[in-house]
């Protein structure tokens, strides 16, 4: 990138944030703190009117824009992608919102590029065909909430639970893994920042009050954080629990094929334990297939649990 295309990238990236730091502008564009200070000054002396303020950050002066510029082709294409990676793994309210947008962005694109487009768009259906809906909590709702540090209120309901909990929380992050959006927010019933699945959330509602941000917490920092489900068990569920099975197990489904009377799902899982507990509520609808070391513990989980329930119940 020379130095001119360079000074407008950072004009409308100064544009596009109300504050920033120095710091995060050489991490932006991968250049030295000192690279960015002569870029600054040079925009200052090129009229541009950067305002700084001392201890905290730079910003444009307030009402100055520079005009519409046009998309270059890989820009454009790189829209069509997002667009398409919208479609699969967004609700149905962020999939308008992007079809909008992708619309207002077309209107003002030369026609040569309109036509690429919908050429590429065209090109790339087969490939990104969206998943079935996820039924769940409204992704625009939640980040209007996350975006404007507003409190959340919902009702959820917890793994293995019969009836729901009426939650306040104070949203911090959404991260998409499991085939599933979490919202990431401290709880305010529980007193500590919970791990909430949005297809778990309902009647949801934007509360009127803010919460302070809490400078500590980095959503990249608590992702790498979590447990990662490495381990894999298959297992065959018959037909009548199979879509139990398909509900209920939170850490994901990598893969699932067809077996005489169900099917044998292969389930991640981050260790045993949780595992064994789960699979002896279905009884004998469930056989583990692999791996033996899985099998066994159920083995022995179940002779514990018989064994057990073969005393006699102690006087009350």
């Amino acid at each position: 990138m020379n130095r001119v295309d360079r000074l407008l990238a950072q004009i409308l990236y100064l544009q596009s944030r109300p504050l920033c730091t120095a710091e995060e502008m050489a991490q932006h564009f991968g250049l030295s703190l000192r690279t960015i200070y002569r870029d600054l000054a040079a925009l200052g002396e090129a009229g541009v009117p950067v305002v700084a303020q001392a201890g905290v950050g730079y910003s444009l002066a307030q009402g100055y824009h520079l005009p519409p510029v046009s998309f270059t082709p890989e820009e454009a294409a790189a829209l069509i992608t997002g667009s398409l990676l919208a479609e699969r793994l967004a609700d149905a309210s962020v999939q308008r919102s992007t079809h909008s947008a992708l619309l207002k962005v077309r209107a003002v694109l030369p026609r040569t590029l309109q036509v690429q487009m919908a050429r590429l768009e065209k090109g790339m259906a087969t490939t990104a065909v969206p998943d079935q809906p996820t039924k769940g909590a409204d992704l625009t709702l939640l980040q209007q909430a996350l975006a404007r540090q507003r409190v959340l209120r919902f009702s959820y309901l917890g793994w293995g639970k019969d009836a729901a909990t009426v939650r306040d929380a104070e949203p911090f992050g959404l991260i998409h893994y499991l085939e599933r959006w979490h919202l990431i927010a401290w709880c305010r019933l529980r007193k500590e920042m919970r791990d909430f699945r949005t297809d778990r959330m309902s009647r949801i509602s934007l509360l009127p009050e803010t919460f302070a941000p809490r400078e500590e917490f980095s959503i990249q920092d608590y992702f790498q954080s979590m447990p990662r489900p490495e381990l894999r068990a298959e297992v065959r569920f018959s037909s009548l629990v199979l879509d139990r099975a398909r509900r209920e197990w939170w850490m994901g489904i990598t893969s699932e094929r067809e077996a005489p009377m169900g099917a044998v799902l292969t389930l991640a899982s981050v260790d045993w334990a949780r595992l064994v507990g789960w699979l002896l509520s279905f009884g004998s609808e469930v056989e583990v297939l692999s791996p033996p070391n899985l099998r066994k513990q159920l083995v022995e989980a179940a002779a514990s649990l018989a064994v057990h329930h073969q005393k006699k119940p102690k006087a009350t």
